[in-house]
């Protein structure tokens, strides 16, 4: 049995911290997703956009991870937006009604304007 690996890269644009995700985000991979955010946070960069678009799946610790991510940042007095245009992802979001609560773009460039 293969481990889909969680891939994370970042990227400074302007006053934003880009977090860009690939993978797969579930119960093995969300603490990872958490820990990085978490990271960036602690490092000063309250403001973070998450790029989804490369997730190709996410349950509900990948949504844990975000909503924790946001109260973090607002604590430090940033935000976080999330970039995500895939439908299985923001179905996700919607049933759960964290589209209200998550700032979600459909690009960075949106993002951080």
């Amino acid at each position: 049995m293969s481990t889909v690996d969680l891939e994370m890269e970042t990227d400074a644009n302007g006053d934003w911290m880009v977090l860009t995700v690939k993978g797969e985000v579930d119960l093995n991979t969300a603490p990872q997703l958490k820990e990085r955010i978490n990271g960036l946070i602690s490092q000063g960069h309250t403001n973070l956009v998450v790029d989804l678009e490369g997730v190709e799946f996410m349950d509900s610790t990948g949504l844990s991870a975000l909503v924790s991510g946001l109260m973090r940042s607002s604590e430090g007095g940033g935000g976080l937006a999330v970039v995500c245009t895939r439908p299985q992802v923001l179905r996700l979001l919607a049933l759960t009604g964290l589209d209200h609560v998550l700032k979600v773009h459909s690009s960075v460039a949106e993002a951080v304007a």
